[in-house]
């Protein structure tokens, strides 16, 4: 659970701006739209391979581009 303290003489868009940050860095948000829905466990599975996938792909390109060309 993310929780931010007030400071003294600190202005709350510091304060919200710090929380966001903390709810960002712990996935809350992922974590809450994940368990907004039931997926099946089939579903689930098809999820995390496609994921999965385009996260290896992502990689391959990347690693592609950055690799210099040999003549």
């Amino acid at each position: 659970m993310a929780e931010v303290r007030l400071q003294e003489g600190e202005p709350l868009e510091n304060a919200l701006r710090r929380f966001k940050r903390k709810v960002q860095t712990e996935d809350i948000i992922k974590e809450v739209k994940r368990h907004s829905y039931y997926l099946k466990p089939g579903e689930k599975r098809r999820v995390k391979s496609a994921l999965a996938r385009k996260r290896a792909k992502k990689k391959s390109r990347k690693d592609r581009d950055s690799r210099p060309d040999r003549d």
